[in-house]
């Protein structure tokens, strides 16, 4: 399995992350950093890659462009604000290779049917519509068959949720699992000018709504 993680600054946090991985785990590691990375070269070895990328061409491309790199057929797009406090992929690949799932997730939830498609209501581990990118494994081939991430998701919020529905669609079946992980503070949302975080969110769900709003088929049981 790779461990992909898109660094947007904050490189103290990230080398925190990536170590609290290969504390816990022998995955391969691949970074994606779209600030100056000097000094992630910390973490570099021979199973964890930096790539840094001089141009962001936004959360979308990046995700699909780790997808790719990744040599495994399992593949756990991650934020650098989740840290391992334990094993969490012995269980998920577990789980992926009974070939129920084509995406296993820490947080998740169902679509809220009668809030007209608007909201997600957790519901703690199981069955789920949408799994979120802060730890969001997947099968390699399912991801790229289903499209891969909307290039035009040049932020995260809503991104992770829009292509787990593109998963549904396809047919594809997502879990959520208890996990041995924490998650400290999320720079991508907290650190992020809020009009582009709240425009960009709001592109992206706008999306959502517009392709999947009304099918219910293609939704997990309602629990």
């Amino acid at each position: 399995m790779t461990v992909a993680i898109i660094v947007n600054g904050f490189h103290e946090d990230a080398i925190k992350s990536i170590t609290a991985i290969k504390e816990h785990s022998s995955a391969e590691i691949v970074v994606l950093a779209t600030q100056p990375a000097k000094d992630l070269g910390v973490v570099v070895d021979s199973h964890t890659h930096v790539f840094y990328l001089e141009k962001d061409p936004g959360w979308g491309e990046c995700a699909n462009a780790l997808l790719k790199i990744a040599s495994t057929p399992y593949v756990v797009i991650m934020d650098p604000s989740t840290t391992f406090t334990g094993d969490a992929i012995t269980p998920v690949l577990e789980e992926l290779n009974k070939k129920e799932f084509v995406a296993v997730g820490w947080r998740g939830g169902l679509v809220n049917i009668e809030d007209q498609w608007r909201s997600v209501d957790d519901k703690g581990a199981g069955e789920v519509d949408v799994l979120f990118s802060y730890f969001f494994a997947l099968d390699k081939d399912a991801a790229l068959a289903a499209g891969g991430f909307n290039v035009r998701a040049i932020y995260y919020r809503n991104a992770d949720m829009e292509f787990s529905l593109r998963l549904k669609h396809a047919a594809g079946r997502l879990l959520q699992m208890d996990l041995p992980l924490v998650q400290g503070r999320h720079h991508g949302y907290y650190d992020t000018e809020e009009s582009f975080r709240d425009a960009q969110s709001k592109k992206n769900y706008d999306r959502i709504l517009e392709r999947f709003r009304g099918k219910e088929a293609i939704l997990s049981p309602r629990r």
